[in-house]
């Protein structure tokens, strides 16, 4: 094919090529055993809500960061305390920052969606790339669209074009995902998913994260992790460069196998990091608990504990909003944990937010661990 001819002769799924090899196979097994402990453990929390928070978060904000859109942990978690108030409505809160959030928030529905229906849709896909990019974004109707290289300006793709061809193509797509006797490992299946949505490039804009949501979600859908909390977006910055080489490589010479091989092992390793950062909130928590339980002079409860361990950041009226405490008694019980040296204060004009340290230095590792 020419770089600069749009792909409408795209093949559907699946490529015509055995992907089950000794050594992919061995890999898939290495993560299949690593979602299955963590799909596991998640089941066994007592409220894995705090999980799904704080997890999905970081994945949206990896995700952003691979488009370009980029922004700190702090400025992130003040918005997410500010998200339900007129503060984030009214601009003090940074662009990269909403759009971080309109991921995360594109990311639940999606999920809520496969929970209730157990499908991954056209529909579905449109309804979350309106989400991420807060328009009425449709399938791309416009000529002429194509993927440079961002160093030399050359083009290396053009997608399929017209409204029509691009509609056939994802409707081809959601008949190979909803084959439940396709003979192939769910994870081999997912990498397919990936590059070929990718490949129809359904959109004008918000491809990419997209794409990253339906590969979380497929493996909910295929049963293979509750929750989405699998944290694939940091595995791909650190591998940024591979990742478009791969994808390009399949669609030049049919390289399917190294591109399975390279998501298999993407899979294995976030959700063994995953694990890991599970592992620490929950020995953390439950040190804070105790430290707390023991230390409160009064008003420790469960509710209090969770509010603090949802995010890092947390405010007088993270306490208000969910009927824990009225506001001069919120203040009180936020100050005592501050005391105890469970919270630390930090003032940011007229508000004064409580962080988590240690929640916060378990995040950045986590980050850390992936670049």
């Amino acid at each position: 094919m020419l770089a600069h001819v749009p792909y409408n002769d795209l093949p559907p799924l699946p490529p015509a090529i055995d992907l089950e090899t000794k050594e992919l196979l061995k890999v898939i097994v290495a993560a299949g055993h690593a979602l299955g402990e963590l799909k596991g453990v998640c089941q066994t929390l007592p409220n894995p809500a705090l999980l799904i928070n704080t997890i999905a978060l970081q994945e949206s904000k990896a995700s952003s960061a691979i488009e370009n859109i980029v922004t700190t942990q702090d400025e992130l978690y003040q918005a997410v305390v500010q998200e339900h108030e007129v503060i984030l409505a009214s601009g003090n809160t940074s662009l990269n920052a909403k759009e971080v959030l309109r991921y995360r928030e594109a990311l639940y529905v999606g999920y809520n969606e496969v929970g209730s229906k157990g499908l991954l849709t056209t529909n579905l896909f449109i309804r979350l790339v309106q989400i991420i990019k807060q328009n009425n974004a449709g399938i791309r109707k416009e000529s002429g669209v194509c993927i440079k290289n961002q160093a030399t300006g050359e083009i290396v793709y053009t997608p399929p074009e017209g409204e029509e061809v691009i509609r056939q193509k994802l409707h081809k797509l959601e008949q190979f995902i909803h084959n439940d006797a396709m003979r192939l490992d769910p994870i081999i299946r997912m990498a397919l998913v990936h590059y070929q949505f990718e490949a129809i490039h359904p959109f004008s804009d918000g491809n990419g994260r997209t794409g990253r949501i339906l590969m979380v979600l497929f493996l909910v859908q295929q049963g293979l992790i509750d929750v989405p909390i699998l944290f694939l977006s940091s595995y791909i910055i650190q591998h940024k460069a591979r990742y478009y080489e791969l994808l390009q490589a399949v669609t030049e010479d049919g390289a399917w196998y190294e591109w399975c091989l390279f998501i298999a092992k993407a899979v294995g390793e976030t959700a063994r990091l995953t694990l890991q950062t599970i592992h620490r909130i929950r020995e953390a928590q439950n040190d804070m608990t105790e430290r707390a339980r023991n230390g409160m002079k009064r008003g420790f409860s469960k509710e209090l504990m969770d509010v603090i361990f949802e995010h890092p950041y947390c405010k007088i009226q993270s306490l208000i909003s969910r009927n824990i405490a009225q506001r001069q008694t919120a203040s009180v019980y936020l100050q005592e944990l501050a005391t105890l040296g469970i919270l630390e204060p930090l003032k940011i004009g007229r508000e004064i937010y409580y962080i988590n340290t240690a929640l916060m230095e378990i995040v950045q590792m986590k980050e850390n661990l992936l670049r």
